[in-house]
């Protein structure tokens, strides 16, 4: 049989044989204490799962999947089977099954250290041991054993054992305990991907919901050690408006119990939307001061998990095809529940400048797919997502607002709900409800927007008389695949008072390659044309000449934040295309950044211009470009409002582009305290953002790192730490982290992050130089032993892109030559690893060809 993967012919298969009527799970979990590790093999659990199932053909033959060192005991119809025949490493196989079966499967299952099945998590702070699972796509069968793909949804009952004084929360209320046992009340059917157990010394603040009869408990959840930073009222306000709009919006009671909501370390993702005990990474507690733009993060994540709960939950894909089906949706609903329902009335600009910037990128790449994507196993599964499934499919999602409007969408949503609840759907059961409730034609809209890919520029051309009026304003689209875009077109001009202020506004439907505004004929001449303001649609801005020549004297003066956002990002895409030097969006930013005022667009900028440095800029001034950020970072740190979140947003990234002697000799001073700015407080966290440029230019050496740690002996300092040793500009230094992630597999999936992080320096390149050989030696045997999520990070974060020459594409497509037969999601990440190098190549000559 086949290994660890499934395909999606096969889980069709199952499907149509299958239909499961429940589970019992049974975990013995008082083994994660233990103080000695095992001789041999993982440390284990034990795990005891009773299915009960249906087969449509007596007689048949089907499987059940796990993933465990050792089976003790399996058990069908009553009947034993001897796990030595029937167990592989990853299926169980189950012949001459009945009309109605029981199987029975006793299991010592491990615990991870990789963020995937039951992870197992040591704080160094305390030495507690703390437990979480995580399963999307399929990684449940790490825990027990089941039927592992979406649309073979079942009821679940859990009963989990746990070391004494612990807590223990699964995804439905705990019933009854007796002695160190819990059991669980029975859930609503649901995929095996969204069950969940969190368990161990957690701190626990409770809290309801109440909405006419509807009384929802509330629980929120963090490791001891974050308990005095955790702003647990927020969470709960959020949540409350959260639970508020999506009853009014979708006429759908929440069908899952209690809403516990936990903050878990060593996670992978950012959330995870199991029903009733939702998980989240600990990182959005915050230990020191933030911006706004953090907190709105973490509030888009909230309201889009508990999207999740109608929209993939209730209702859930049939196969990792229809991924969008809920990625989609939940991504749109995050923003669109910020705006309506809480604090964060400018979530649009965030959407505009940050989400579509990661759509925009993954549709470029080689990998790039339709939204209804082709998932032929669990390993496409993985890798598909992305910014395409999450980011575009909720940027098309906002388009089809504009398109049906918005209440013919959010009664296509309640129709969907109660005509599929606890079921399993595809893009056609979606389509169908919102024809019939919009009257428009949805299959055409599908094939344009869903199932094609690749994303469009949209480019004024404007002509004008010799009065200064506007004779023509066209609008031309490029791009493969010519798509209908509902789009506004705002014109632009400066007021007295030097501001780029809108005077006119036209929307239109821009259909092939060409659309004549005609509305905007007979307008004065304007100093910006701004296709697509207001983000109605998904496409790449471009700017005619004049248009060009007016934001490089005056980006900083349009006066609303989200046309300055689009701006903002339609010229970083320029930049991206190799269309415009890198060294004119430095100097962009130096000119116009200062003047930002919302703060998450600002340090998106920032993200984007040390990029642009680092990897856009002609090899030859990145030197001298470098030092221009580190001058004006420092001249806008000085000019901040003392204690501002921007005086913040520029002080790490100060320390990001710090370039000279003075640079790291104002980083000490502020540390040692011999420094100071006015209204600037150097927390921990800010410590760490200090550190780590010092220690990746060896302004500081291992001891002082470990005074740090020793200072934040946490968690996160442990991070920290790892991320600033592997930063030191030594070969010693990076051969050590080589071999930590490359050899060993004992680090866990946050420390490998770290290592890698710290590793691959932009001003470390020739350091760097000899691993490009061994990682290409490596990659597919790191693909072949370790899970799938350290794969993806050893074989994306260690691509030698730092070796930016014609050699390393060379040395790329010989391995791609050789390794044809290489596992599809191996190449993809290896393909797309190519491109951004190819692409940063580009740009680096566009920049070269400016000097």
């Amino acid at each position: 049989m086949p290994g660890e993967n499934l395909s999606r012919d096969e889980a069709r298969e199952r499907a149509e044989l299958l239909s499961v009527d429940g589970y019992e799970v049974v975990l013995d979990l008082r083994s994660a204490v233990d103080e000695a590790e095992p001789a041999d093999g993982p440390r284990t659990f034990r795990s005891v799962t009773t299915v009960r199932f249906r087969a449509a053909a007596p007689g048949a033959s089907s499987f059940a999947d796990l993933l465990a060192p050792r089976v003790n005991a399996v058990t069908l119809n009553g009947l034993p089977l001897d796990p030595a025949v029937v167990f592989d490493g990853a299926r169980i196989a189950l012949d001459g099954l009945a009309s109605d079966n029981v199987l029975v499967v006793d299991a010592d299952c491990a615990y991870s250290r990789t963020g995937e099945g039951m992870h197992r998590f040591v704080d160094p702070e305390d030495g507690e041991v703390y437990l979480y699972t995580q399963y999307e796509p399929a990684d449940a069968r790490r825990v027990y054993a089941n039927f592992e793909q979406p649309d073979l949804k079942a009821p679940y009952r859990f009963e989990v054992t746990a070391p004494e004084g612990w807590r223990v929360w699964s995804n439905g209320v705990e019933e009854s305990r007796e002695g160190q046992t819990r059991r669980f009340a029975e859930t609503a059917p649901i995929s095996t991907y969204i069950t969940c157990v969190v368990a161990g010394p957690y701190h626990y603040v409770t809290d309801s919901y109440t909405r006419g009869d509807l009384t929802i408990p509330l629980g929120a959840i963090c490791r001891k050690g974050l308990a005095k930073h955790f702003d647990a009222d927020d969470v709960f306000l959020v949540t409350k408006q959260g639970f508020d709009l999506f009853h009014e919006i979708f006429d759908y009671p929440y069908p899952f119990g209690k809403y516990d909501q936990a903050f878990v370390p060593e996670y992978n993702l950012g959330a995870m939307e199991n029903p009733g005990m939702v998980t989240f990474r600990e990182e959005y507690i915050f230990r020191g001061k933030v911006t706004q733009a953090s907190y709105e993060r973490r509030a888009n994540t909230i309201l889009h998990e508990m999207a999740h709960m109608w929209f993939g939950d209730l209702v859930t894909m049939k196969w990792w095809d229809d991924l969008w089906l809920k990625e989609s949706f939940a991504d749109f609903m995050g923003s669109f529940g910020l705006v309506e329902a809480t604090r964060f009335d400018q979530a649009w600009v965030t959407f505009a400048n940050s989400r579509k910037a990661w759509a925009y990128r993954a549709d470029q790449l080689p990998s790039t797919h339709p939204i209804t994507a082709d998932i032929r196993d669990l390993e496409d599964a993985k890798l598909n997502f992305d910014g395409i499934t999450y980011a575009k499919g909720a940027a098309v999602l906002k388009q089809l607002v504009a398109y049906v409007g918005r209440d013919a969408f959010l009664e296509g949503a309640r129709r969907y709900f109660k005509a599929n609840a606890y079921g399993n759907t595809t893009l056609d059961d979606l389509l169908s409800v919102l024809a019939e409730v919009s009257g428009r034609d949805m299959a055409e809209w599908s094939r344009a927007w869903l199932q094609t890919a690749g994303v469009n520029a949209l480019t004024p051309v404007v002509t004008c008389d010799a009065g200064g009026r506007i004779t023509e304003l066209a609008v031309v689209q490029d791009g493969a695949e010519l798509r209908p875009h509902r789009v506004a077109v705002g014109l632009y001009r400066l007021d007295p008072d030097g501001a780029l202020v809108r005077y006119a506004r036209s929307e239109a439907d821009v259909a092939g390659a060409r659309t004549v505004v005609a509305e905007l004929a007979g307008q004065e001449k304007p100093a910006l044309v701004l296709v697509n303001d207001e983000d109605l649609t998904y496409c790449k801005i471009r700017f005619d000449e004049a248009s060009l020549a007016s934001l490089r004297s005056h980006l900083g003066s349009v006066t609303d934040p989200l046309s300055r956002a689009l701006c903002w990002s339609a010229l970083w895409n320029l930049t991206r295309d190799g269309l415009m030097p890198a060294r004119d969006f430095v100097s962009l930013v130096v000119a116009h950044a200062g003047r930002e005022t919302d703060v998450g667009v600002l340090q998106m900028l920032h993200a984007q211009v040390l990029t642009a440095v680092g990897n856009y800029a002609a090899p030859d001034w990145r030197e001298q470009g470098g030092k221009v950020l580190a001058a004006c970072a420092l001249q806008e740190l000085r000019f901040a409002e003392p204690g501002s979140e921007h005086q913040l947003t520029w002080a790490r990234f100060f320390a990001a582009g710090a370039a000279t002697e003075g640079d790291f000799q104002l980083l000490l001073g502020l540390l040692e305290g011999s420094a100071r700015i006015d209204g600037l407080e150097v927390d921990q966290e800010l410590r760490w953002d200090f550190l780590l440029p010092l220690a990746a230019h060896g302004a500081i050496g291992e001891e002082v790192i470990a005074a740090e740690l020793a200072r934040d002996d946490t968690a996160s300092g442990k991070r920290h730490q790892v991320r600033c040793l592997a930063a030191r500009p030594s070969a010693a230094v990076k051969d050590q982290a080589w071999a930590a992630v490359v050899e060993s597999d004992a680090l866990s999936n946050a420390l490998v992050e770290a290592t890698i992080a710290g590793m691959q320096r932009p001003s470390q390149r020739g350091l760097l130089a000899p691993y490009t050989k061994p990682y290409f030696a490596a990659i597919e045997r790191i693909w072949a032993d370790r899970s799938i999520q350290i794969g993806m990070d050893v074989v994306r974060g260690l691509y030698p892109s730092l070796q930016d020459s014609q050699a390393t594409l060379d040395a790329t497509d010989a391995w791609l030559d050789a390794h044809a037969g290489a596992a599809p999601a191996l190449r993809r990440l290896v393909l797309e690893s190519r491109d951004d190098l190819a692409r940063a190549l580009r740009a680096q000559a566009c920049d070269v060809a400016a000097g």
